[in-house]
């Protein structure tokens, strides 16, 4: 008979309570205590993709809660990512690979034939930890998806798992959410609650003492602590671009990125918005982007044809040029780098109608979308500085051309072999890669922003090592962190 880990299943009352960044600070603390913790969540729906070490790709939530609990990433952390395609439809990942595209009425017919997948990562999660902390997606208030649900209690159920259910006061009614969930889920679901907490707390938290009582009187479940606002969250790599701010930072140096409809790891604009020296400003839909930048940053894409066009219908095509002919800087990463180039091909129909349509035809370079996806992560080095290059490739497609023989880094290969990645044009001013999380490598994130006028002091990952720390003693003081222990235990 296998032996049961110690595990906890962090739920909530709604989506963005704040459960991911509850998971990866207590996964920080019970790593501290020396435990041997793992994150796991069953489904998660993001199109920030983390690469993991065996070569999968994983919910970036699940990428910081690893950092947290300082383990290396495994795709049995998320077996089920959502990537949203369009409104309706999304591309499902399974233990990190392409399952297929389904639309969400399809999706949910599937579910149940998933479980024994999520299960299986879950085993392989277990054999290797001394405690478990498992992250639920949604709320389990959402009874009219229950039917053949892997995200919250049909997970809880078939792992027998002990939950703690997360409530959030900055959206306000927090009282009545957690009193609506206990109303509509099931008896054996509401035993199945062992406790809640109040998150996001702003001012005296004493003065929600006798809200606590009642949320627990109404309920009977325990209350475990009232967690104080954070100051410092905003600074930790962000789950959705739901969570980026549309200005960030005072600095000299301009950095825009329009915002298209289907961005996609845009963890590639987490330092920069840590950067004193710069601005960083997201142009939502609508919004011209501003005159005055001295660099606009084409991020990653979901849906690369679809986001030309999105970005076209903006308008953002002519300020761009007009960017462009004002002297202007122009940094694509990924998708953004495709869309760049003189023409993108789709003989497959991967992402539409079979066809080829123009580029921004900023680079003398052109993509033929392929239905392989490259999932790797890479080391190498800045080609005109040599400043060293750590990140991630996660994209489908090959872009050849004129001015890919000017390469913006060189990837290391085998011993002794490297091979160029990106392109920059003859005038030096636009340039694309296809590594994601390039702006965390300190030294080339200096010598890139100095070209602008920036300075940079930041040590990007000891900085986010550091916040979690701080999570973790912010955690501590206000939870019951050995009776959530105990309950882990007793499961």
């Amino acid at each position: 008979m296998a032996r049961r880990v110690p595990a906890l299943m962090i739920q909530g009352t709604g989506s963005n309570v704040g459960k991911s960044l509850i998971v990866a600070g207590l996964c920080r603390l019970f790593a501290n205590r020396g435990l041997r913790v793992l994150p796991f969540k069953p489904q998660n729906m993001s199109n920030n993709a983390a690469v993991t070490c065996d070569g999968g790709e994983i919910g970036r939530a699940q990428a910081l809660q690893a950092m947290g609990a300082r383990v290396p990433l495994t795709v049995h952390m998320n077996p089920i990512l959502l990537k949203p395609e369009t409104d309706t439809g999304a591309q499902v990942i399974v233990q990190g690979r392409r399952f297929g595209t389904m639309r969400a009425r399809e999706y949910g017919r599937q579910k149940a034939q998933l479980l024994p997948k999520v299960l299986e990562s879950f085993s392989e999660i277990e054999s290797g930890a001394d405690l478990v902390l498992v992250e639920g997606a949604g709320s389990p208030a959402e009874i009219n998806l229950r039917a053949g649900d892997i995200a919250n209690m049909g997970f809880a159920e078939a792992a027998d798992l002990p939950v703690i259910l997360c409530g959030d006061i900055d959206r306000g009614g927090v009282i009545a959410s957690l009193v609506g969930t206990h109303a509509v889920l099931e008896p054996s679901e509401r035993e199945r609650i062992k406790g809640f907490f109040i998150n996001r707390f702003r001012g005296d938290t004493s003065l929600f003492d006798d809200g606590l009582r009642e949320i627990e009187n109404r309920t009977g479940w325990n209350g475990l602590g009232v967690v104080p606002w954070f100051a410092d969250a905003h600074r930790l790599p962000a789950e959705d671009a739901l969570g980026l701010a549309d200005g960030i930072g005072n600095g000299p140096v301009k950095i825009v990125v329009p915002v298209i409809s289907r961005i996609a790891n845009f963890d590639d604009l987490d330092p920069l918005r840590l950067e004193p020296d710069v601005t960083l400003e997201l142009i939502q839909p609508g919004n011209p982007l501003p005159g005055d930048a001295d660099l606009v940053l084409l991020p990653g894409s979901k849906s690369t044809v679809g986001d030309l066009a999105f970005l076209r219908k903006q308008g953002w095509d002519i300020d761009l040029l007009a960017h462009y002919r004002r002297g202007g800087r122009i940094l694509g990463i990924c998708g953004g780098y495709q869309m760049l180039g003189r023409t993108i091909s789709d003989p497959d129909g991967i992402e539409g109608p079979v066809g080829t349509v123009a580029g921004l035809g900023l680079l003398d370079v052109d993509t033929m979308l392929t239905r392989e996806k490259e999932l790797e992560q890479v080391s190498g080095f800045h080609v005109a500085t040599g400043a060293a290059v750590s990140g991630y490739e996660i994209h489908i497609g090959r872009t050849e051309g004129k001015d890919c023989s000017h390469p913006l880094l060189e990837i290391e290969g085998a011993p002794g072999y490297t091979k160029p990645d990106g392109a920059i044009s003859a005038d030096g001013r636009v340039a694309g890669t296809y590594v994601h999380g390039l702006f965390t490598s300190d030294v080339f994130r200096a010598v890139y922003l100095k070209e602008m006028g920036a300075g940079s002091g930041l040590a990007y990952d000891t900085s986010i090592d550091t916040i979690l720390d701080q999570l973790a003693v912010h955690l501590e003081g206000c939870l019951d962190v050995e009776a959530l222990l105990e309950i882990a235990r007793k499961r």
